[in-house]
């Protein structure tokens, strides 16, 4: 009896043990701050602001280069070869191309480096000019990565532009950085070609496809623009080199344009330091980075989250290998059936993604196993039950060996999605819900490095450590930043507040950007240099810090409206609400202050809304506009609002 005792009483002190040892951790600490009195927290762990790891390193471009000298010879940029492209088409009579991808090509970073040699030269052949901005208008690969860091050796500012953005939003980021060279693949080229008439300054595209599109002849033919093909670039400087004219830490890196959401986009003025801050501060939170890891690129390098990975993994000597967002995993829309999607070929150990594409994954495996059912699906839910309830802190929990067990048996299959081999994910864009990284917690057996910051702290914010398992915050301040909370006292949120200090969050650091280009109105409104010359950036979002000095997002000034009877509605919450509905795969929330109630504007999840569908026996065609899938979605919606 008493080795029974003995046995029940150890694993419950060892788990109060480790509760209290975790409460007591610090990561965030306050620190003394000029500007607006506040709160205000820096990284436990530096005691002054990280603007480089690299002795010497004070540029994107010297880093790139170092880094080159030291890992020669190992795989840097990775892409996979295109064995076929078909045409499937469905029963319902649509046309879906497919992919049938094979291994991935190599370039070393020596190879790599001499590339980007050859196309800075091909550049300054082509009698593009320092003071001159370049525009890169593709999707991600590696030519973009190439042609980034080949601007950067000649010092030459990149305007990024999404691939998705629209016209008019498009002629208006153009014009308004007067680019004179756009870097585009065929299919931006063809966008670009209908709206020449349109761009004011462009003098040189360089397509990065060797097949350009025969509707370009006309424009090209009328001397507006010269058309050259990436490879000519290189070939060009290769036969020409041109010494190198390397940028300083403040001079502009980059003018990245936002998505232009609420209308037209906003180019925000990036330097080497701020870029080379946050991967410098990026770089202590990702345990044992280096040139033994594989990481997967499919995110948007327009984006500052991509931006910064990849010149963070390029920096440290591990291999990039790309994909898209429709060709990730073996049952991608792009992949051709019984082919291998970029996760399963790259076998990636690190990769960085958004909200969205993890929700995705669980809630792909969630049907899969649901659709299994028996013994399957009574296994997955006692696997995940058993390792929940030990990484909630219950020594009673899977560990040890019934840990490994379960790996084998259940979440092994699950792994294989993502290669296999993933050891840690980045996710930033957007909050990540707690449902969603226990799963990959779980499932993928890998921790989530959950951050929160803007363009314009250029992704530097704070970040979630490795062995922080909590849910619903975004981590301590990022070595390279101070996160200061200020008083919003209209919103009811103060930093007096109990039992944790609320407000608005401002951030501080090398990280944080120059400005807005050209709207001198808007950079003061939200940056602003205190009295001890540290520039801070107004976010508008509302944060509360906890004991740990962790940061929790719990709102935005710009989300809460006044109804016509004067009732406050947080969007943001409301939105956070009503997407757990099955039904709903996005949703806008739009509120009035001449009415009395708010519009939701969803976008219903397909394999739901068909799934429902074909229990009720409805004709798949147009099921969002029959009346019967409205009041369905209508229906559960409702639902989740009178739950919440």
């Amino acid at each position: 009896m008493s080795a029974y005792i003995v046995g029940v009483l150890v694993p419950l002190v060892f788990t109060l043990l480790l509760r209290n040892s975790k409460k007591e951790k610090k990561r965030g600490i306050p620190v003394d701050v000029g500007g607006e009195p506040g709160h205000a927290l820096r990284n436990c762990r530096f005691t002054s602001l990280v603007s480089t790891s690299w002795e010497g390193i004070s540029t994107l471009a010297e880093l790139f280069e170092q880094s080159c000298k030291e890992h020669g010879d190992k795989y840097l940029l990775g892409t996979r070869q295109l064995i076929s492209r078909e045409t499937e088409v469905a029963d319902n009579g649509r046309s879906f191309e497919k992919l049938h991808l094979g291994e991935y090509e190599w370039l070393t970073y020596g190879q790599a480096f001499e590339t980007v040699c050859n196309f800075a030269s091909g550049l300054a052949q082509l009698g593009h000019k320092k003071e001159e901005r370049v525009a890169i208008f593709a999707d991600t690969r590696a030519e973009w990565f190439v042609a980034l860091q080949g601007c950067f050796r000649r010092n030459v500012t990149v305007v990024t532009i999404y691939a998705s953005l629209g016209e008019e939003a498009l002629c208006y980021s153009l014009n308004e950085t007067e680019v004179t060279t756009v870097i585009c693949g065929s299919k931006e080229l063809k966008k670009l070609v209908d709206l020449s008439g349109q761009l004011d300054t462009v003098k040189h595209v360089i397509c990065m496809d060797a097949n350009i599109p025969s509707a370009v002849s006309s424009v090209e033919q009328s001397g507006r623009w010269k058309i050259t093909s990436f490879a000519d670039v290189q070939i060009l400087g290769r036969e020409n080199p041109v010494d190198a004219d390397y940028p300083v830490s403040a001079d502009v890196a980059v003018i990245m344009y936002t998505s232009g959401s609420t209308g037209l986009p906003k180019g925000v003025m990036m330097t080497h330091g701020n870029v080379l801050a946050t991967v410098s501060a990026v770089m202590t939170i990702v345990p044992d980075l280096g040139s033994k890891d594989v990481y997967l690129a499919y995110l948007p390098l327009a984006h500052v989250l991509e931006l910064v990975a990849e010149n963070l993994i390029a920096g440290v000597g591990s291999a990039i290998g790309y994909g898209t967002p429709l060709t990730l995993t073996d049952t991608s829309s792009k992949i051709k059936k019984g082919t291998q999607g970029d996760a399963s070929v790259l076998r990636p150990t690190v990769m960085a993604s958004v909200p969205a594409i993890l929700d995705r994954v669980r809630d792909g495996v969630h049907k899969k196993v649901n659709a299994k059912g028996g013994l399957s699906k009574k296994l997955f839910d006692l696997a995940y039950a058993r390792r929940l309830s030990a990484i909630n802190g219950s020594w009673f929990g899977a560990w040890g060996l019934e840990k490994l067990l379960w790996n084998l048996l259940v979440f092994s299959k699950v792994r294989a999605i993502l290669g296999g081999r993933i050891r840690f994910i980045l996710s930033g864009g957007a909050p990540l819900s707690a449902d969603t990284q226990r799963f990959i917690n779980i499932c993928l057996g890998a921790p989530i490095g959950q951050g929160y910051a803007l363009t314009e702290t250029c992704a530097g914010g704070t970040f979630s450590e490795v062995d922080d398992t909590s849910v619903g915050r975004v981590g301590a301040p990022l070595p390279c930043s101070f996160i200061k909370l200020i008083d919003w006292p209209e919103g009811g949120y103060l930093t007096s507040d109990s039992p944790m200090p609320r407000g608005e969050i401002v951030i501080a650091g090398p990280n944080v950007t120059v400005g807005y280009f050209k709207n001198e109105e808007k950079t003061k409104e939200v940056y602003k240099v205190d009295d001890k010359g540290m520039r801070w950036f107004y976010t508008g979002d509302v944060g509360q810090v906890h004991a740990d000095g962790c940061l929790e997002i719990i709102d935005r000034k710009k989300d809460i409206v006044k109804l016509q009877h004067g009732e406050y509605v947080s969007l943001g919450k409301v939105e956070a609400a009503l997407i757990v509905s099955p039904y709903v795969d996005n949703i806008m929330m739009h509120a009035d202050p001449f009415h009395s109630y708010c519009v939701a504007l969803v976008v219903a999840s397909q394999p739901a809304v068909e799934e429902w569908a074909a229990k009720q026996g409805i004709v798949y065609n147009d099921l969002c506009e029959k009346e019967e899938t409205v009041k369905e979605v209508y229906a559960s919606i409702v639902k989740v609002c009178l739950s919440d």
